[in-house]
Parts: structure tokens; sequence; C-alpha cells
């Protein structure tokens, strides 16, 4: 037991997956935490990966979605920027581990001689270890209730060691202290018509198997789960009717903490803890008012404005999830309906850029690393500066940016990255000589939360009510070489905010007169945009992509005026 800790004063929810993995455990169980949070109760998620790796950094992101960077640097999976814009609270590394991070602990110990010369063994050892890392997060949260969401599946021989973990947490922590969730899967194949069970009863049997009795149940499916269906679960898991839950596809994901509370199943948990007592009913019905004002402005947000993602992990959704909620939360705040175009820019040109381009209301470029299709993103980039379309890069949008704007405004031939090209002519982009001397793949990355400076006077400064600084998320090792600042301002490019001590350039922008909305940033904002508190950056663009579609549907009438004419390459 670490220090401070005192047995049943926090409680533990675990998540289980069973069928098949990415049916949203993250989702159901940040939902969950939201409506015991709503109560008055103070939870702390904590997401366990069953990979040796020691965090996200370098997983690809066609293969596990996208790195969520925490604000103290941490690397970790997407679920956590689920947990943090439901909860609306920064996380840290205690909230994640995996079982690289477990082993890693594990070892260090043994060769320090801290299992007193006994063999190291999966039991006691290694499950002591997760024992130890969620109880270590309940003193430091000091959380009434700690949600575990265990990745992967029921069977993953990964996560055996995981599972074993929680049922002995279950028997040392005493009756009322876990409980027990299987998130499953409802298979409708077209060909019958017809929802069938029979999987997800295998599954659930297979954690059965492992010593784990779940509480609640929740299906995942495509319609609402036929009673039929949650009777069958129900009789072959010994779970109440009315603990079995249908989770189906909703048009968005902030529906659901309404429909668990419509389901009884916050008051299912409350009542498996014995946690009744400490419930602030007035708190929260203040939560619940509040929530569901941002639900009703979601649902009348119906005018479409369309924003281009340009990158090349499109083919895979998850890669930018934390873009696509941040574009939701800004087009509630502006009362519209956010369409997302997903452009390749793999095989983009100057001759099919504009085609590409041609239904967007607004431009973002996100982050990425590598070469493949970045002279496509420089294109849509150009495009986006000379045709007044709203645009915000993103990380390697603000690095794509600065190096169209040298290329093509400055007259700097040859200007490009390090990055894409070591001996380019004019490295505009380029690794400073202290994050040089970092060594290791990721090691020399700027991670993490970072205080930027706004210059007064800007668009930045407006987006951020005039705050003289921000605290913003990074995810680089590459910077504008200082060597360029002057010839770039010169030109017309506005460095608006930049590191308090060291002349590293955050953010950028156009002048509102020569373009409505220019911005770019090193940062990531979408890490930390909020469904009550959009990212003004986003919420920026959006604004500045409603008015353009508004006056493309108004120009569609004969008689009005064009728009002004923009900053001409040279």
């Amino acid at each position: 037991m670490p220090a401070g800790y005192k047995p049943g004063r926090t409680k533990f929810v675990f998540v289980f997956g069973t069928v098949m993995s990415g049916l949203g455990k993250g989702i159901f169980s940040s939902s969950l935490a939201k409506c015991m949070q709503d109560k008055g109760l103070t939870v702390a998620p904590i997401k366990l990966e069953g990979y040796l790796n020691i965090d996200s950094g370098t997983l690809n992101p066609y293969r596990h979605g996208e790195v969520f960077v925490l604000d103290d640097g941490m690397e970790c999976d997407m679920d956590l920027g689920t947990y943090e814009r439901m909860l609306d609270q920064d996380l840290s590394r205690l909230n994640f581990s995996t079982s690289g991070q477990i082993f890693t602990r594990v070892l260090e110990k043994e060769r320090r001689g801290s299992y007193l010369g006994r063999d190291v063994q999966m039991i006691p050892h290694v499950t002591g270890e997760v024992k130890t890392r969620l109880r270590e997060l309940a003193v430091a949260s000091h959380a009434d209730i700690v949600f575990v969401e265990i990745g992967g599946t029921v069977g993953d021989v990964e996560n055996a060691y995981y599972i074993e973990a929680t049922r002995e947490m279950a028997f040392e922590e005493g009756p009322d202290s876990c409980c027990f969730v299987a998130l499953t899967y409802i298979l409708e194949p077209a060909t019958l018509g017809e929802q069938k069970s029979k999987a997800a009863q295998l599954g659930i049997r297979r954690l059965l198997g492992e010593g784990i009795q779940p509480q609640i149940i929740a299906c995942r499916a495509h319609r609402p789960v036929t009673r039929k269906v949650r009777e069958k679960l129900a009789m072959y898991s010994n779970v109440p009717m009315d603990r079995v839950f249908s989770m189906h596809d909703c048009e968005s994901v902030y529906l659901i903490p309404e429909m668990l509370r419509g389901a009884g199943l916050d008051l299912a948990v409350l009542d498996i803890l014995k946690l009744n007592d400490r419930v602030d009913r007035e708190a929260e019905t203040k939560a619940r008012q509040v929530w569901n004002g941002y639900i009703t402005r979601l649902k009348e947000a119906t005018r479409p404005v369309t924003i281009g993602i340009t990158g090349k992990y499109t083919s895979v959704r998850d890669s930018y999830a934390s873009i696509i909620q941040a574009l939701e939360h800004a087009g509630t705040a502006n009362g519209v309906r956010v369409q997302i175009d997903w452009i390749d820019t793999s095989e983009m040109t100057e001759k099919t850029v504009a085609e590409s381009l041609r239904h967007v209301h607004g431009i973002i470029v996100p982050g990425g690393f590598g070469v493949r299709g970045t002279e496509g993103k420089i294109t849509c980039i150009r495009h986006a500066r000379e045709n007044r379309i709203p645009y915000l890069g993103i990380c390697y949008g603000f690095q794509m940016a600065v190096i169209e704007f040298a290329r093509n405004v400055c007259g700097l031939d040859g200007a490009s990255s390090t990055e894409i090209e070591p001996d380019c002519a004019q490295p505009v982009i380029d690794i400073l000589p202290e994050q040089k001397q970092i060594e290791g793949l990721g090691g020399n990355m700027r991670l993490g939360g970072r205080d930027v400076q706004i210059r007064p006077g800007t668009l930045a400064a407006k987006l951020f009510n005039n705050a003289p600084e921000v605290r913003l998320r990074f995810r680089h090792r590459y910077e504008v070489d200082p060597r360029y600042i002057a010839t770039l301002e010169a030109h017309g490019l506005v460095f608006s905010g930049k590191a308090p001590d060291y002349p590293i350039m955050q953010i950028l922008e156009l002048p509102q007169d020569v373009h409505p909305y220019f911005v770019g940033t090193q940062a990531h904002p979408e890490l930390t945009s909020r469904p009550l508190r959009p990212h003004p950056m986003f919420v920026g663009l959006i604004r500045a992509a409603a008015e353009r579609a508004a006056h493309a549907r108004a120009a569609q009438r004969p008689g009005l005026p064009t728009a002004s004419q923009p900053l001409q390459s040279r």
C-alpha cells in the first residue's frame, strides 16, 4: 500500500472490452465518470495499455490513432483526450500506464534488491505493481472513484495480468469496493437483418472464466439493442436486466452521459459502491443544466460549414480525433454544424488544388512528421492564402505556412525544412541547437504544456481576450530559424506568440486587412479544447469559415459585391 492510502476510502470501477477493440470503452468510462463527477464526487481515470512501449510517442497513427499529449509531457493513448474533454480536467502521467512501464518498475525494483532475494513472478509482483499504480492515483487525486479502463479485449495475452490484478484488487479492498463493467458488441449481419448476441455471450463468458463477475453490461451496436438480446445477455451473464445497457450509435459522444442517466446506470453504480451518502444533489442539478445547455446548442447548430482537413493520415479518422472534437466544440459555439472534407495531400498539385478545395469554407493543415505529402500541404496553404480561405495550421501546418510564405512572398528560393530536405538552401525551419543535443528518437521533442507570450494588438491577442500569456501544449522538434524572422516579418508575416525567454516563434498570422483568418501555431490547440471551453483558435477559424459560407450563399444572388483582393505572391 502506498503511503497515505486508506482502504475503502476510494472505490474502483473497472471497464473491460469483449468481442473486439475500438468499441468506445473510453467514451463509456468517461461518460459514466462524468455522471459521478456531476454528483459532486471526485473522479480520476486511468488507462492501462497492454503494449510494451513506455508511452505512445512512437506509435504509428495508422495503427493506434492519434498520440494525445498531456500537460506534463506524457505521450499517451487517445482515450486520455476523451477523459480530459468529458471531465474538463487536466490529467498527468499518473493517469496512463503501459505494460512497458509496469515491467520497467518491477525490474528496477529487482535490481535494487527490493524483493529481498525472492524470485520475481507475474503473481504477486507484476500484479502487485498494477495495484500499486491504481492506489497511487487514488492517493494523489483524493478520488472518491477511480475509473480503470483496460485496453484491448478480454482474452488478449498481454491483458491477462491486468485482469488478474483487478480480481485481486476487489478481493483485497473488500465488499462494495469495486464495480465491474463489460463493454461488448452486438453483431447485426446485413444478410440476417437481426441482432445476434452469441459473440457477446462468449466474450462475457471468457471474462467470467477469469474470475470477474460483471455488474453492468454496455452493449455497443449500430441501432438500439432489442429487449430480446438484452434478456439473453442478462440470463447468460447473471446481470440484472436493468443493468444491461444499449450504447448504440448517436449523434455525439456528449449525449451519452444523459443516456446513462436515463438507463439508471449512475444510480446503479452508487448502489453497487454504496456512495449515496457522498452525493451533492444541488451540485448535480446545476451541472446537468449547464451540460444540457451545451447539448441543446449542439442540436440547434444546423447551418453547414465545410472544413477541409489536409493531411496524410486522412484514411484513419482516429488520427485526428482531437481535431474532430475541437471542430464540434467550435461549431457549437458558433451555432453551425461542421462538416469535414478529408483531403489527402500526397497527390495534391497546383493543377488539382483549386478543384480539391472548391467546396471548403476553411482549411486545417494538421500535425505530422516526415516528407510524404508536404508539397501538397504547401500547395494547399498557398491556395488558402491567395484566395482568402480561412486557415489554421497546427504544428506541421505552422511550419509549412512559414515555408510557403518564405518561398512565394519573401522570394527565398529553396526555402524548406531540414526535416524534409537536410541540405536545403534556405532552412527556414530547423532543429535549434539546444534540441540537437538531446539524443534518441522522440527524446528531442518539445512536449507538454508551455507558456506563450501574446503580442498585443494582434489577432491572437483578440482571440485570447488580450491575455498577455497563455498556456498551450506542444509536440514538435523543429522551429523557425531565428535568422529568418526579420525577413519574414518585413514581408508581412506576423509572429504574434513566442516563448517567454527564447526567440522561439509559437503563433503566426497575417493581418486581418490582408486575410480574414490566417493563423498557425506550433502548439496543438485541439488537445485543450473542451465542450464548454472551446479553444479560441478553432472558434476563430469556424467564425471566419461561417462568414465565408454565408457570403458564398449570398453571392449566388445577382448584384452583390466581390471580396477584396488577397495578398499576392511574387
